[in-house]
């Protein structure tokens, strides 16, 4: 009988940490490299195979309009990971370590929640500059002690795809019994270069859209990219495989995300949509209704706060992103009106004088449902895509516009300099973005609506760019109308 008054305390104390830990899911979060929507074929695009992320989405919900904070790599991490825009986060100059005041999601799952936390794949992008890319740099962050994540952590690991399975094996064995986790898998697919030779689709069976040029070079670096897509897809198989082995698949909520746009033209480091909507799906068995999908806006800044109150967890209130806990749970919310994106350096490039925008650019722009309005802050910088700028699909369209037989709405759209400061685009016509609207008198309600919106977003992020011009004024869109000569 003693024996038993000893232990009643004992099992009620394990039973309230059962009780905890089931009360909390785990949370594994999978995010591809520049990976433009719709390229799954869940998302009904023909262009590539994703039996793998489909089987998720069958499972879940797909959303068809997430948008990341930003088109490149490390600002957009950024938002995912603190709730915040890039500009906000201070993380606009790529090669820029995350402030340690900086708080992110993970770290509060930890502190707030007792979650294991851990992050592994390809670089996560958030602690600075690579030391092959930048040494005088790295030398600087180093001795400045600026690299945090292995104290927002409880495992921190990069590494080359093949070892992902054993590393994700590697934090479950190390994982307490009595915590809930989670796990940020960072894959390296479909990030230029892209050589998945033997994933790659005819490139003659492709569908182009219409702002690429159709040729057989064009044809065939974007059977080159959906190679690389056909092959994350089995990537993402073997993490799913090691979950379930561990016994993990039913009480985890799956996140799978693109961190931002395809390197092409009008994509990664651009801000039309192929730069910034990205897939979502979402896998949380008993909560979210198998075969589900949703159309609302969601931002980058959003996943933060969404996954903080799946776990229970009240968003600390500098976070600026809105929960879509909601709609994952199939209930009404109020939807997002705007989005809002930045652009700002990219890599380590340094200025030069004839560099393209790939390097360099500063601009911002707010998307609704229907109309995006863009602000160009460095116009007089010519135009040049991400990454592919060696290949031989730009090439053959750099020539192209030099014989005069490019499309004009394409000329138009990469070889006029300078570029417009203002853009407006009416997405339901010209989901493109090719024919700009600015200053047109029949779209100006809707253009004050968008700029008067950008403007709140960049005073209260205390952006540090000039603030656009009142629609009409003496620097406003009336003025912006006047283009350059195509180069």
């Amino acid at each position: 009988m003693r024996t038993l008054r000893f232990l009643l305390p004992v099992l009620a104390l394990a039973a309230s940490a059962v009780a905890a830990t089931t009360s909390k899911p785990n949370i594994l979060f999978l995010l591809s490299d520049d990976h433009s929507y719709p390229f799954l074929s869940c998302y009904g695009d023909t262009n590539v195979r994703t039996p793998n992320i489909d089987r998720l989405a069958a499972e879940g919900m797909k959303f068809h309009r997430l948008f990341t904070v930003a088109p490149q790599c490390v600002p957009s991490r950024a938002g995912f990971l603190s709730g915040r825009s890039a500009v906000a986060a201070r993380i606009t100059r790529f090669s820029s370590p995350l402030a340690r005041d900086e708080i992110v999601f993970p770290e509060t799952l930890r502190s707030e929640a007792g979650y294991f936390t851990g992050v592994l794949g390809r670089s996560y992008h958030l602690d600075g500059s690579a030391p092959d890319r930048a040494p005088d740099a790295t030398r600087i962050i180093d001795a400045h002690k600026l690299r945090t994540f292995k104290e927002r952590m409880d495992y921190v690991e990069t590494g080359a795809p093949a070892q992902t399975p054993a590393r994700v094996a590697e934090f479950l064995s190390r994982k307490p019994a009595n915590k809930p986790f989670f796990l940020w898998v960072n894959f390296s697919d479909p990030h230029h270069a892209w050589d998945a030779k033997s994933d790659e689709p005819d490139p003659a069976s492709l569908k182009l859209p219409p702002h690429w040029p159709d040729t057989l070079e064009m044809r065939k670096q974007l059977a080159a990219y959906c190679g690389e897509v056909n092959r994350l897809d089995r990537q993402v198989k073997d993490v799913l495989d090691v979950l379930a082995q561990r016994g993990f698949a039913e009480n985890t909520l799956i996140v799978f995300a693109g961190d931002n746009g395809m390197a092409f033209p009008h994509g990664k480091g651009s801000l039309t949509d192929p730069g910034l909507n990205v897939p979502l799906v979402v896998r949380w068995p008993g909560v979210v209704r198998p075969g589900t999908e949703s159309r609302a806006l969601v931002s980058g800044e959003d996943l933060a706060p969404t996954l903080l109150a799946a776990a229970g967890v009240a968003a600390p209130a500098r976070i600026t992103g809105v929960s879509f806990l909601g709609l994952l749970r199939g209930e009404t919310r109020a939807p997002r009106k705007y989005i809002f994106a930045e652009r700002g350096p990219h890599g380590s490039a340094p200025v030069t004088v004839n560099m393209s925008n790939s390097g360099f650019d500063l601009a911002r722009c707010v998307r609704s449902d229907r109309y995006k309005f863009i602000y160009n802050c460095t116009p007089w910088i010519p135009y040049g895509p991400v990454d592919s700028a060696s290949g031989a699909a730009w090439k053959e369209m750099v020539s192209a516009n030099a014989q005069g037989t490019l499309a004009p709405e394409l000329r138009r759209a990469y070889f006029t300099t300078p570029r417009e400061v203002y853009e407006l685009y009416d997405l339901e016509r010209d989901p493109s973005e090719l024919t700009n609207l600015s200053g047109t008198p029949g779209v100006a309600a809707v253009e004050r609506e968008l700029r008067l919106a950008l403007m709140e977003k960049m005073i209260t992020d205390y952006d540090y760019v000039p603030l656009p011009a009142p629609l009409g004024g003496a620097d406003g869109a009336s003025k912006s109308r006047k283009r350059g000569k195509g180069k």
